[in-house]
């Protein structure tokens, strides 16, 4: 009766969950190095295409400075697009991991929990009402309303029977985020000029890209991915069940607190710097367990690298087909992740929820 315990439990203690989605090795790092050759294409594509498109002798001379103005005024617009693009995406898709993993809800995101949505009201407030204009008090506010957002989520989807089982989160991050949403209307429409300054950032978007805004945010994402990472084989520990996980030395409490930190911090900060993105932290996790496995430590740097490649790809889809104006990327990414996200739903069967 008790024979299947020692595998699980040796299993643990390598990192590696004893479960029918780990892969080998091999197989892991070759969908990584193709995964870093798509980004690759990904990226030169996107620097490429737009409303007016330039050939790859043309990027080369915007780069030395020898193209005509309007090639070069094209690719210097386009190429810190495209890395806000790629770095708010892998944080978007780590944060939605690490959620899943401190919650084992199959469903967490940033935006279904509400986290994004506390983070833009205390940004849009934070301009409104106290005129800030400095993008690192714009990071600031804006971690901390997703703090806020993330423990009040997590305290009423706790509440009664069964504690905080995913349905209960979702449930509660849907009703939070609907709330905050109509604070963030009721903070913005008497103000004109308010309404629309924010009218695009609200919906998500990269548009607005320079490198002084990637050189920003980009310590917040950083401190926020190494915290992340240095959390993986604890989420291992975590993914058998807190039991287990404290059998085998594991501090859950304090593996639930760093990851739940470095989650918030990393949506935060995103949502600062692009507005509210919805669904990437649901998509991309629930796309790389199919090749990488239940292992963290490689679950994580393959949903970055996925993240980012998929909301470039986003970008380039909305500027490339309404040309030549643009869908902002959060709607592109918005109705790709709705139909998958009721997919996982009814995949889960609601009992399991």
């Amino acid at each position: 009766m008790t024979a299947p315990a020692p595998a699980r439990l040796e299993s643990a203690t390598t990192g590696r969950p004893d479960r029918s989605g780990v892969r080998s090795t091999s197989v892991r790092i070759l969908a990584m190095v193709g995964g870093v050759g798509a980004l690759v294409l990904l990226f030169g594509i996107s620097v490429a295409f737009g409303v007016r498109e330039v050939t790859v002798g043309e990027i080369w001379g915007a780069l030395s400075g020898t193209s005509d103005g309007i090639a070069e005024a094209a690719v210097l617009k386009r190429i810190p697009r495209t890395v806000l693009a790629m770095v708010v995406g892998a944080a978007l898709a780590l944060s939605g991991a690490g959620m899943q993993a401190v919650t084992r809800n199959p469903v967490a995101d940033p935006g279904i929990l509400g986290i994004s949505t506390g983070a833009s009201l205390a940004v849009v407030t934070g301009i409104v009402m106290f005129g800030m204009s400095d993008p690192y008090w714009y990071i600031a506010v804006a971690i901390a309303g997703a703090f806020v957002t993330a423990v009040f989520v997590y305290t009423v989807g706790s509440m009664g029977f069964g504690g905080a089982t995913p349905l209960k989160l979702a449930l509660s991050g849907a009703a939070t985020a609907a709330a905050l949403t109509c604070l963030i209307s009721a903070v913005v429409l008497p103000r004109v000029d308010a309404m629309q300054k924010f009218q695009h950032w609200q919906v998500g978007g990269v548009g607005g890209a320079d490198w002084h805004r990637i050189g920003v945010v980009a310590p917040f994402l950083l401190a926020g991915a190494l915290l992340m990472l240095a959390c993986a084989r604890g989420m291992n520990s975590l993914s058998l069940g807190d039991d287990v996980a404290t059998a085998l030395g594991a501090n859950v409490f304090r593996v639930r607190l760093v990851t739940g930190i470095a989650a918030v911090v990393l949506a935060g900060a995103a949502t600062a710097i692009a507005g509210p993105i919805a669904f990437v932290g649901l998509l991309v996790p629930h796309a790389c367990r199919a090749v990488a496995g239940a292992d963290y430590r490689w679950l994580l740097p393959s949903s970055a690298l996925a993240g980012a490649a998929l909301l470039v790809f986003a970008d380039v889809v909305g500027r490339l087909v309404v040309r030549p104006s643009e869908i902002d990327v959060g709607v592109v990414t918005a109705l790709i992740g709705a139909p998958v996200f009721i997919w996982i739903v009814r995949r889960q069967r609601v009992r399991a929820l």
